[in-house]
């Protein structure tokens, strides 16, 4: 009776479906206690070892990236203490190579000092270069400057800058990404309006090339390709050559680079191909790019006559233009060498484009794009040396003869504009009045159904 009641006593506070599992339990022989036990207890002691393993991963992870941080933090500002001799020596050499004279940066750099620390500025802001603990980014900078306006190969550049083969690879291609990055921001067509160049000269440029917005062509630069490749990139020179076309603005700053096809390809085909892609060369309405006899006259692309003379040389001496073919070709082609001029000042200040360079294609497609951008860049704080002027070109340089043809149908419509704009320049020239630019005006205009 003692015991029934303390059972109730102790049974007491709980509720009904409670007190079944308890009086089960009570029930149970003592073996089923024993296991019952047993399995309870273990996964409990699981559950408990699991959160604790669980907290002190957690602990773990937490401490490394608050050491982490830290150490970051106190990298910002180290230097050697003290300084070993070769990293004195090269410190000094850094020094003077772009905190030293002015000539010598642009000679060894290709860019004034201003223009230089301008451009390891805006790459360190933006995030695409970063200073390490051993290399600075205009120590990278410097180093890919003298691979591609010295020519210098990666052990060379490594003597100098005591660095080792891989270090100096390794931030040629991180400068040479972020450029392919700024590339996207510098080479645009920054205006559609005339530029001064034809506006300034009237009855010479203006009003004939009116919307104008530069000059385009294709030049062939050197390539290095594997043997089974190299037919198809050998076209006019007698080595393995990629065939790059550009657009110029009359600033000679590169508009638009496509590079990578082969040296076989006709410059035709290569332009076909920009205008087709989706982010290819874009013309606005209304203006156009002048372009050497290998094109087609097709809208936004004006070409001079074929089978009249063209090259400025020419026409010197007593060698005027006797019809209005040649008048208009002889100012054609003065204002087309602003495409042959930018061709020479990057080819000038970048020399590894005068022969094959030793990297793989892909990464020698990357120079050209990254350079054009580097070209620009420079450009922007006004010409240098290494920009040849319209007077020192055409003295400089010989004229090529062109031997290829654009197989495609020109457009009747931008060769009538051509023969207008010839016909009005010789009427201009002579000063009597021409029924053939008349007549050619009122069908340009029947043509395009003005």
């Amino acid at each position: 009776m003692c015991i029934h009641v303390s059972y109730c006593s102790l049974l007491a506070p709980f509720r009904s479906s409670d007190l079944k599992v308890i009086i089960v339990y009570l029930r149970m022989d003592r073996r089923m206690q024993m296991y019952t036990d047993y399995y309870f207890s273990y996964y409990y002691q699981y559950y408990i070892w699991r959160r604790k393993l669980l907290a002190a991963i957690a602990l773990c992870l937490a401490s490394y990236y608050y050491l982490l941080n830290i150490q970051k933090q106190e990298r910002e500002g180290v230097t050697y203490r003290p300084m070993l001799d070769r990293d004195i020596t090269r410190q000094t050499r850094l020094d003077r190579l772009y905190n030293g004279t002015e000539a010598h940066c642009i000679s060894e750099l290709r860019m004034r000092k201003v223009v230089f620390h301008r451009l390891c500025g805006h790459l360190r802001s933006r995030g695409l270069l970063v200073d390490t603990l051993h290399i600075t980014v205009e120590e990278q900078v410097a180093m890919f400057m003298h691979v591609v306006g010295q020519k210098w190969s990666n052990r060379a550049v490594g003597f100098e800058f005591i660095r080792s083969g891989e270090t100096v690879s390794r931030y040629f291609n991180a400068v040479l990404d972020a450029l392919m990055v700024l590339a996207r921001e510098l080479i645009y067509l920054r205006t559609t309006e005339t530029h001064p160049k034809i506006t300034s000269n009237p009855r010479r440029f203006h009003p004939y090339f009116e919307g104008c917005i530069g000059a385009l062509d294709g030049t062939h630069i050197p390539a290095l390709v594997p043997a089974h490749m190299q037919d198809r990139f050998r076209g006019r020179k007698s080595i393995p050559t990629q065939n790059v076309l550009a657009a110029v603005d009359f600033d000679l700053r590169f508009v638009y680079v496509l590079a990578g096809w082969e040296g076989s390809a006709h410059d035709s085909h290569v332009l076909q191909d920009a205008l087709s892609r989706p982010t290819g060369l874009k013309i606005p309405e209304g203006k156009f790019f002048l372009a050497d006899a290998g094109y087609a006259a097709r809208p936004g692309i004006l070409p001079p006559y074929r089978g009249v003379r063209y090259h400025l040389k020419e026409y010197q001496g007593a060698r005027e233009p006797e019809d209005y073919k040649e008048l208009f070709n002889h100012r054609h082609s003065s204002l087309r060498t602003t495409v042959e001029r930018g061709f020479g000042t990057f080819k000038n200040r970048f020399p590894i484009f005068k022969s094959q360079p030793n990297f793989t294609f892909k990464t020698q497609v990357k120079l050209v794009v990254a350079c054009c951008a580097l070209h620009n860049w420079i450009l922007e704080d006004g010409a240098d040396e290494y920009v040849y002027d319209d007077a020192s070109w055409y003295t400089a340089l010989p004229r090529s003869n062109r031997t290829y043809r654009d197989i495609r149908t020109e457009s009747r419509a931008w060769v009538m504009k051509r023969d207008q704009i010839a016909h009005s320049m010789w009427r201009d020239k002579v000063g009597e009045p021409n029924s053939q630019a008349d007549q050619a005006a009122e069908d340009m205009d029947n043509e395009l159904g003005m």
